[in-house]
Formats: C-alpha cells, sequence, structure tokens
C-alpha cells in the first residue's frame, strides 16, 4: 500500500491512464468521454450488485452481498475522481471540495 494521500493516488492514476490514451492519439475530450462512459459502466456493476444482493433476479437469486455492492460504489467513486483529475488535473481536489460545499449547503446547516 502506498502511502500516498487518495488525491495522490488519483492523480497518478490520471496521468498515467492520459498518457497512455495519449501515445493511441486519442485527444482530450474523446479521453475524458471514455472515462465518463467507463463512470457508467462502474455504476452499471453498483446497480447491477444490488439487484444481486436483493435477489431480484428470479434467475439468479441471491448472487452477491452488501460488501461487494460497496466495493463496487467504491470503484464508482474511484472512476469518477480520476475522470475529474484527468478533466482537472491542476485543480481537481479544491474544486470537487467547492462542489461539495456547495452541495451539502443545500442540505447541512451552516457550520
Amino acid at each position: 500500500m502506498q502511502d500516498n494521500t487518495p488525491w495522490e493516488t488519483i492523480g497518478s492514476l490520471a496521468a498515467l491512464f492520459t498518457r497512455l490514451d495519449s501515445e493511441r492519439g486519442l485527444p482530450s475530450e474523446e479521453q475524458w468521454t471514455l472515462q465518463v462512459l467507463k463512470l457508467s459502466e462502474e455504476v452499471g456493476e453498483a446497480a447491477q450488485a444490488v439487484i444481486g444482493a436483493r435477489a431480484t433476479n428470479p434467475r439468479k437469486g441471491r448472487s452477491h452481498g452488501w460488501e461487494h455492492v460497496q466495493e463496487e460504489i467504491a470503484d464508482a467513486v474511484i472512476t469518477g475522481m480520476v475522470a475529474l483529475a484527468r478533466m482537472r488535473p491542476d485543480d481537481a481536489a479544491e474544486y470537487l471540495a467547492d462542489v461539495l460545499a456547495e452541495k451539502s449547503a443545500k442540505f447541512l446547516p451552516p457550520a
């Protein structure tokens, strides 16, 4: 396990994936589009795990546990953070903090 902060690790992943996609000749907006599609895939896997945890597919029954759902949600969060870091490599953490503050202010009382 690395000693990096989560955002340092996310930044490293974002830089790696950006470099690899750039080497394949993909322009930035195409890279971002594909990253958002990857995020959609991860969210779909979380939904699929919920269906399995709730045993709502009669063909499969209880195919997942809630721990699997949690892992899939973590994958979606990581993928979303990487997407944001790829789009905003210089200020992703600050940008997320600002958006979180703005969105949470609608629900939480002022500190």
